[in-house]
């Protein structure tokens, strides 16, 4: 009898420990000085972990050309930020390959001696941004928690989770955390033709969005920055041509005979944006320094 029990007891543990494999865990904390940036990544179990990042993009402000203004409104509130100073979260919108995400990246790294860190989420991973925050509350850090090309669907769970934590949950953000997204879309939410046949016009000519724009507006202007970033002009792209190239140790008459080169490199990509600028500078850098 006392064998059947211990065989009855040994297999009601090994059963408790299989169901505690996969039920939720509480968001544990990393070693926070492990790195200045993490990942907040979802297992195949569905517990979620922050992963620190062991090689950080060494991107700094001094790189990022040509988007003077929208480097001064993202540093200045960084700054108050990191100083414990009010501040607002961050939508940085506007055209693709312009230096939105890159200026996250070089104020990490110009701020991370004052205390700033970064936690990375993937949008499907907003509905967790809760247990994140209370992860962070009490460090003495400052934390961006930042997602980049960030846009929803109609219905996506993490949609809500942003908007509540933004602004409007009795649960929000704490002094030491601020959502920083990139996006192509000013509004984050698809917009359709159809969503015009619902404004509505008064007698004396005021225009009143319908339900559903109403919707879409909301979630954006929830950020308390909006930062737009545009298309450059061919002046522009070679200017930042010319900072990568000189970056890599081409001297300066090589970067002025590789123009012609850099325009046919944006023609061919069919974008003259800074993403493409720096990818034609690695290639004409590499391809270059192998020739004897």
């Amino acid at each position: 009898m006392n064998e059947q029990f211990e065989r009855l007891l040994q297999r009601a543990e090994q059963l408790i420990s299989r169901i505690e494999s996969v039920l939720p865990q509480p968001l544990g904390a990393p070693d926070w000085n492990a790195s200045i940036a993490f990942r907040y990544r979802k297992r195949s179990s569905g517990h979620g972990v922050l992963e620190p990042v062991r090689q950080v993009a060494q991107m700094r402000l001094s790189d990022l050309q040509e988007i003077d203004g929208q480097k001064e409104k993202i540093q200045r509130n960084t700054e108050q930020f990191v100083q414990g100073l009010p501040a607002n979260n961050v939508l940085l919108t506007g055209a693709r390959g312009t230096g939105k995400s890159s200026l996250i990246k070089a104020c990490l790294n110009e701020y991370a001696p004052q205390g700033l860190r970064l936690i990375e989420v993937d949008k499907a991973d907003l509905v967790d941004l809760p247990d994140i925050v209370d992860v962070v509350a009490d460090r003495p850090e400052r934390f961006l928690v930042f997602c980049d090309d960030l846009s929803f669907e109609d219905g996506e769970a993490g949609y809500k989770a942003l908007k509540s934590i933004l602004d409007g949950s009795v649960s929000a953000a704490g002094q030491n955390v601020l959502i920083c997204a990139t996006s192509n879309r000013r509004h984050l939410l698809p917009e359709y033709m159809k969503e015009n046949l619902t404004y509505t016009h008064t007698a004396d000519g005021e225009v009143h969005p319908g339900e559903v724009v109403e919707e879409k507006i909301s979630l954006s202007e929830r950020f308390g920055l909006w930062v737009s970033f545009y298309p450059f002009s061919q002046d522009e792209y070679l200017s930042i041509v010319a900072q990568w190239l000189a970056s890599f140790d081409v001297p300066a008459a090589e970067i002025e005979a590789a123009r012609p080169q850099a325009l046919v490199w944006a023609l061919e990509r069919g974008s003259r944006s800074g993403r493409v600028a720096y990818q034609f500078a690695r290639d004409y850098a590499g391809s270059h320094r192998s020739q004897p």
